[in-house]
């Protein structure tokens, strides 16, 4: 099933940082994964979003190089996480969706959030035409509105409008972060006029797969969860290193054996 007729149902599509990362994923039997900025960042020890002043940024080729490492070894479609397009002018937007294409991604996010604040709603539309123009076909553009996960005085039904606003100017998907209200995502699937991604695992959310699909949810993602974890996993078992000089840690390790056939299957295309 092609990424775009994925969108026709439900699915899951937890989020990668690297190879490795991405191969593990699509074994567990998911239709699609998606790259992930955050941990991206952090696996180069860099900071993303909202940065404090002076911190280092990931640039577009930078996260590019490690982009085309995961489309590469992942046997299933690849949506990446695109940021803002790496600019503000709908032409280096659609530059990057260039090479999103030419990366071997299936689809990709496009943020209307510049790291400080959100772009005017017309430029926020110029933006994803230019996108859906160099996107061709396939490929499956997904416009996300920050409003919500910037906690701005932005209403909920701006974001909705501005979603719907993208919808009409060729965006495939929509993603409205920073809603973990049930009942607020049961009033953007009624109101955006198109396939919904919604992102659980941030901060202290509880909601889950059954509760999102229940609601009628097309595309579920994680977003960073699952590296923040990883990394979370790597400090507490270095304090208990450190501080007990015991590595329980190791019982959670997947065995050498089991990495290497993985790794050795994926190299020859076998999934």
């Amino acid at each position: 099933m092609t990424f775009r007729e994925l969108h026709a149902g439900r699915f899951v599509m937890p989020n990668a940082w690297d190879a490795g990362s991405a191969v593990i994923l699509a074994a567990a039997g998911f239709p699609a994964i998606a790259t992930t900025s955050a941990g991206i960042a952090f696996s180069l020890a860099k900071g993303d979003h909202t940065l404090p002043d002076g911190a280092p940024a990931v640039s577009r080729e930078q996260m590019f190089d490690r982009v085309r490492e995961i489309a590469a070894a992942s046997a299933v479609p690849v949506n990446g996480d695109l940021e803002d397009g790496y600019g503000a002018e709908p032409s280096q937007v659609a530059e990057t969706i260039g090479l999103a294409r030419e990366a071997g991604l299936a689809g990709g996010n496009i943020e209307d959030y510049d790291g400080r604040e959100l772009y005017d709603v017309e430029l926020a539309v110029e933006r994803i035409v230019a996108a859906r123009e160099a996107a061709g076909d396939e490929f499956v553009l997904t416009a996300r509105t920050d409003g919500q996960l910037l906690r701005t005085p932005t209403s909920l039904s701006d974001s909705i409008d501005r979603a719907n606003r993208f919808r009409a100017a060729g965006a495939d998907c929509l993603y409205v972060p920073g809603v973990n209200d049930l009942d607020m995502i049961r009033t953007l699937v009624a109101e955006i006029d198109g396939p919904l991604n919604v992102v659980i695992g941030l901060g202290t959310s509880t909601l889950t797969v059954a509760d999102l699909q229940a609601a009628g949810v097309d595309r579920i993602s994680l977003g960073g969860s699952i590296a923040r974890a990883a990394l979370g996993f790597i400090r507490r078992s270095a304090e208990e290193l450190a501080t007990q000089g015991t590595i329980t840690f190791a019982a959670d390790q997947i065995p050498q054996a089991d990495l290497n056939q993985l790794f050795a299957r994926s190299s020859k295309g076998e999934g």
